[in-house]
């Protein structure tokens, strides 16, 4: 693995890094309270981690659809998916594939592996229909209807609406930083069925060297043994990506496999 960038090393729900980001950043304190408003309110209505975080898209997609799903500009999500479908191309991406993308979005990426692959080749799910609605907008920008994807809307991980062995792509994007543990479990108990005997799951996370943690139930920060150790106990052999982190993005990846039998 490479030398640990800085940023696995904090604690960004302790109080003496509140403390000190909001020193360095006040002009970003009144977006931050207002933050932990909605989350309260949120977090009250919506018992349920999949209700919470469906609520919250639906907050954030108002206001626009790309920064959403993360992209705090069109140029910013034009790059990140073209990082995504490039990273897949280096790895040997073939228009055969079929690609399953947990939490497509509004195709930041997709619409790439939609263009590539094959016809009827590319699946998308997402637990929001608000997000959904701009995955198909950015279909019709596109001009991608004849490539026939799916986009499904889901309550959950379980995945039992797909067929066994199909996929030998899936592929999740800033999922699984969103995500508690338990989301994440049920996830790796189910994937394995969807996944073909020689493809691959690959997936990003917000990583940490210190203590797990949350922010606001949005952002999940977990340790690299702490995702490999729970793969390995639904039947996955999982490796961390390095040449990913070389990447300009703020994330880590891990691939899962099918264990040798």
């Amino acid at each position: 693995m490479t030398k640990p960038p800085p940023r696995v090393k904090r604690n960004r729900a302790s109080l003496t890094y509140k403390l000190r980001y909001a020193t360095q950043n006040p002009d970003k304190i009144k977006a931050y309270l207002s933050r932990v408003t909605r989350d309260v309110k949120l977090r009250v209505a919506n018992r349920s981690h999949v209700a919470y975080y469906r609520a919250v898209m639906k907050s954030d997609a108002a206001r626009s659809p790309e920064a959403a799903v993360g992209s705090p500009t069109r140029e910013r999500w034009l790059k990140l998916g073209q990082m995504q479908f490039d990273y897949l191309l280096k790895h040997g991406l073939k228009p055969g594939d079929r690609v399953l993308e947990i939490g497509c979005g509004n195709l930041r990426a997709g619409w790439r592996f939609i263009d590539y692959l094959d016809a009827g080749n590319y699946y998308g799910i997402d637990i929001s229909p608000d997000i959904l609605l701009a995955a198909q907008r950015t279909l019709v920008h596109q001009d991608l209807q004849e490539k026939l994807p799916h986009l499904s809307l889901v309550d959950d991980l379980e995945l039992e609406f797909l067929p066994s062995r199909h996929f030998t792509v899936v592929h999740a994007h800033s999922v699984f930083s969103h995500s508690p543990i338990d989301v994440i479990d049920e996830c790796f108990a189910h994937v394995g069925r969807v996944l073909a005997p020689d493809g691959f799951f690959d997936f990003t996370f917000d990583r940490t060297e210190g203590a797990e943690h949350h922010v606001l139930r949005e952002d999940f920060y977990y340790r690299t043994e702490t995702l490999t150790k729970l793969a390995a106990r639904h039947g996955f052999a999982a490796r961390f990506m390095d040449d990913w982190e070389e990447l300009p993005h703020g994330q880590s990846k891990i691939r899962i496999t099918h264990a040798e039998p």
